[in-house]
């Protein structure tokens, strides 16, 4: 009777308290769909006024027609604008279809950073057919490994300067200047170019310590606002390049660049940090505008002054950077050469193409000044030939040479070496996003914003920097076993075609043949 009575009371308690727990269920349901209820008001009051703020705004203001005739609806019209190129890169353009630089020339970098090598199958989308392609001439007995020679080192200001630099790659990191580029992409271009054991040049910024970082060979730039080699004035200051001569291989007078010729560098305030103003010597947070010229070098005679003042001051080898507008400059500047010796001419000569930037600059004369390489690197080579100076002066190509076939492609036409800046920023990651001068770069690499630099991780984007070197110089080495040559060096411009129209192509020797060396002499001064 008990154990019953016990029975009943638990079923009572337990009904009782499923109850309570049902109610309190139930009482919890109301309360989330009361809040739910609030809270989707909430948004719907919020969605209403902004279209109604929106709509007012879009009415009442007067630059954009599209906005006063369609409120909110033709504000997609500019979203779809800024998505654009991005949808035409991942979805609708081909893998040759973009520019500057298409899918197939961006994964090929990308699998040589990797070393994950240049294999692919079933043949090449490359459409041998297209005027401007490059055709290798192979040999039919092309040269065994054991006949293999290393590429040689080329010596660059020997006999001329106190301490001539051994250049030992062929490939090597074009100028991009600390500020253009970030804190974390210097230091991997340091650290890569050791380990690939090519140069690096600082770009007109000025030398900052992250260029030493990695204990590579340093190319110091002279832009024309002299940035890192001014005083607290602005004025050139000797006892600065002295100082900065200790710590770099050779210096670079900068007389413009493939990207904005007739134009200085553009640093847009955003990117002006501290650090990068002391370097440079500017104020933190404006726009670094270096003027288009040299102050004090207004002709060609100024230009080899300057030459000669700075070997003797830093006893280091002293070049030119320029781009190339026809044959009037290469001409005077070996007249000029010739008349007053050879001790005069500058140790390396770089040639800028008009497609080269890695920079900020105009679109105007990104699309329409200068010469592209194709064409600059020919005339200035054959200049050097005829005045007999090829021998005294390096030559430097650049301008998108971010493959190995066009690499060899300018050692066949005459160049000792080959200057890039964008195949190196692929190898550090970049995505041919295009906000190189935003400070938004996705990949950490043209940005001084924290957050996004953490993305480049040094440690292993250097590696990447030093695999693209070495592939690029190893695979210029196997494009000239393929031609019957020993190493690269060897190439010239008989062992390259260049294509004319479908199907019909013409060796590089007879579309720019050789000058006779020597066949300009001296000319009267003027």
């Amino acid at each position: 009777m008990a154990a019953n009575s016990e029975t009943v009371v638990c079923r009572r308690v337990g009904g009782f308290a499923g109850n309570s727990i049902r109610g309190m269920g139930a009482n919890m349901d109301r309360m989330l769909g009361v809040v739910t209820y609030g809270v989707g008001t909430l948004i719907a009051f919020a969605i209403i006024a902004w279209l109604i703020v929106a709509i007012i705004q879009d009415v009442t203001q007067k630059k954009h027609t599209v906005l006063r005739n369609y409120p909110v609806i033709g504000r997609l019209r500019f979203f779809f604008e800024d998505l654009g190129e991005y949808f035409r890169q991942y979805f609708f353009a081909g893998d040759r279809d973009e520019m500057p630089f298409n899918r197939a020339t961006r994964g090929w970098v990308y699998k040589e950073a990797k070393n994950e090598g240049g294999i692919i199958g079933f043949g090449s989308s490359n459409d041998l057919r297209e005027p401007g392609n490059i055709l290798f001439v192979n040999h039919p007995y092309p040269v065994l490994e054991e006949d293999r020679l290393p590429t040689p080192s080329l010596m660059i200001g020997e006999g001329y300067c106190t301490h001539p630099f051994e250049a030992r790659s062929i490939v090597n990191v074009s100028g991009m200047s600390f500020g253009a580029i970030s804190e974390p992409a210097v230091r991997a271009l340091s650290m890569g170019a050791a380990e690939a054991g090519c140069w690096m040049d600082t770009g007109e910024g000025g030398l900052a310590p992250y260029h030493l970082s990695g204990g590579c060979d340093v190319i110091m730039q002279m832009g024309t606002a002299k940035y890192g080699m001014r005083d607290l004035d602005g004025n050139f200051s000797p006892e600065k390049v002295r100082e900065l001569a200790k710590s770099v291989k050779a210096f670079e007078i900068k007389l413009s660049q493939g990207a904005k010729p007739g134009k200085g560098g553009v640093l847009p305030g955003a990117k002006v940090t501290e650090e990068i103003a002391r370097i440079r010597g500017i104020p933190k947070g404006e726009d670094s505008i270096s003027p288009n010229r040299h102050l004090d070098i207004a002709n060609v005679n100024d230009l080899l002054d300057k030459i000669a003042y700075m070997r003797e001051l830093t006893g280091r080898p002293v070049g030119v950077k320029t781009a190339i507008g026809g044959w009037d400059f290469t001409n005077e500047l070996c007249d000029a050469i010739l008349r007053r010796g050879r001790e005069y001419a500058p140790d390396f000569l770089a040639i800028d193409g008009a497609e080269g930037g890695s920079g900020a600059a105009p679109q105007t004369l990104f699309d329409h000044m200068a010469l592209p390489i194709a064409e600059a690197l020919p005339r200035v080579v054959d200049s050097l030939i005829q005045s007999d100076l090829k021998s005294r002066i390096r030559v430097i190509a650049s301008g998108k040479l971010v493959t190995s076939a066009r690499a060899s492609w300018a050692l066949c036409v005459g160049a000792d070496f080959i200057n890039t800046a964008r195949g190196f920023m692929f190898a550090l990651g970049c995505i041919q996003a295009m906000r190189c001068h935003q400070n938004t770069c996705p990949t950490g690499i043209t940005t001084h914003n924290k957050r996004l630099q953490r993305g480049l991780v040094v440690e292993e984007k250097y590696l990447r920097v030093g695999n693209y070197c070495k592939n690029m110089n190893k695979e210029i080495d196997m494009i000239a076993h393929s031609c019957g040559l020993r190493h690269a060096r060897e190439l010239k411009r008989e062992h390259v075609r260049i294509v004319q129209t479908a199907n019909q192509s013409i060796a590089l020797n007879m579309l720019h043949p050789y000058p006779a060396v020597g066949s300009r002499g001296p000319s009267k001064a003027v």
